[in-house]
């Protein structure tokens, strides 16, 4: 048996120790380790540190990568909350009787062991933690090499919590970063019930085409968002800009703008100069691209352009003639993460909500809030875009299956 085996199988050993916390266990863990989060702040940005300075400064991305006091006081704060929210174990879902009396109830259990595969964030590391033990689940992680002293670090922290409490630190088991590991988390179905991918749509392909161990997929994002010739102006640049700059590397960005024909030229020349300051590049179509003349940092569109998930500040532009064409060309090229419609027409914000297929859908608002956090969920291990067991943000309700109990006096079939 393996190095990385025997650590899974530690972690398929340990999980029994949760499920035998009550309620009020639980959520105890929880606030010693956002209160010792907060208490060992300098040791885990020191270990950030070193993980950022490895990076290419110009790379935008490195803003996943980097801690700092704000964010180590949400990550705390994202734990509290977590402990704060109902326990989805236990929940009776039905419940009934057989004309031969026998009793059944359908319950909520815990998934057991959640392997997650994820890049670049350490605050990912306390999220899935938390709400792993949260829900009665051990977990085992595997993050990258970009953030391995950031995630050692983290781990470090939540294992002298899980001891503090008597519980084996095995529960939250970090593997070696390195990439052979991944092959035998891919193969580890005797004691890993789900694997979840975080990360750039090629991660994700990879691990759903790979692994043996059923796959949650959290997808990549290509974002859009529609203004349609009923929208108000001032409204869809506000949402337009927030969308796009408020933070780039994620995957609830803007990644295609569309706009309706007739209001192209009076949208466009508002927004350009609020892009301009950030110094957006634009990927521009045809007719875009002649409105969008004299922009510093216009390029002209090719087709993959489309499909892309920019992680950066750069997004593709198209003018369409109507919401069809609109509903159409995101039905192409969505990812089916985000998608949003900025319009004053309810009747059009109502087909596009109805029609567009995606995890979440807006109407006159950012895709930036496509988060557990923000959806009141406490946190997430990320945003699901499939449609088996869970979709959007993938967060406490989720990490749970069912059971049936049943209840006899000595019946027989």
């Amino acid at each position: 048996m393996s190095v990385t085996i025997k650590q899974i199988k530690k972690a398929y050993d340990a999980a029994p120790q949760l499920r035998a916390l009550d309620n009020k266990q639980l959520k105890k863990v929880l606030m010693m380790l956002a209160d010792e989060l907060e208490k060992q702040q300098s040791f885990i940005l020191k270990a950030n540190r070193a993980d950022v300075e490895k990076q290419d400064p110009d790379n935008p991305r490195i803003d996943r990568l980097r801690l700092d006091e704000k964010r180590i006081k949400g990550i705390a704060g994202s734990i509290r909350k977590v402990s704060r929210l109902p326990n989805p174990v236990g929940k009776v879902l039905e419940k009934r009787k057989l004309k031969n009396g026998l009793l059944l109830e359908k319950v909520s259990v815990p998934l057991g062991v959640v392997g997650a595969i994820y890049e670049s964030r350490p605050n990912v590391t306390f999220d899935i933690a938390a709400l792993c033990i949260r829900s009665g689940n051990a977990c085992v992680l595997k993050g990258s090499s970009e953030a391995e002293n950031s995630n050692r670090a983290a781990v470090k922290i939540i294992h002298q919590v899980l001891k503090e409490n008597g519980l084996s630190p095995a529960v939250v088991t970090l593997l070696s970063s390195d990439r052979e590991t991944v092959q035998e988390l891919f193969t580890a179905t005797q004691y890993i019930d789900v694997l979840i991918p975080r990360g750039s749509d090629g991660l994700i392909q990879f691990v759903r085409q790979n692994s043996q161990v059923p796959v949650i997929e959290t997808g990549a994002g290509v974002c859009h968002v529609y203004v349609q010739k009923k929208a108000d102006l001032k409204k869809a640049v506000d949402i337009t800009v927030n969308a796009k700059v408020s933070r780039p590397s994620v995957c609830n960005a803007m990644d295609a703008l569309l706009i309706d024909q007739a209001i192209a030229p009076a949208f466009l020349r508002k927004l350009k100069p609020e892009l301009e300051q950030y110094k957006v590049e634009i990927f521009a179509d045809p007719v875009s691209h002649r409105m969008l003349k004299g922009y510093p940092y216009l390029r002209k569109a090719k087709k993959e352009d489309y499909g892309r998930e920019f992680l950066a500040l750069k997004c593709a532009v198209k003018v369409v003639n109507n919401s069809d064409e609109a509903i159409e060309h995101i039905r192409k090229y969505s990812t089916k993460h985000s998608e949003a419609i900025v319009t004053e027409d309810k009747k059009q914000a109502e087909h596009f909500l109805h029609e567009v297929d995606a995890a979440a859908v807006y109407h006159n608002a950012s895709t930036r809030f496509t988060d557990g956090e923000e959806f009141g969920l406490g946190a997430e291990i990320g945003i699901s875009t499939q449609k088996l067991h869970a979709r959007g943000p993938f967060a406490l309700e989720k990490l749970v299956t069912e059971k049936w109990v049943i209840r006899g006096q000595g019946q027989v079939r």
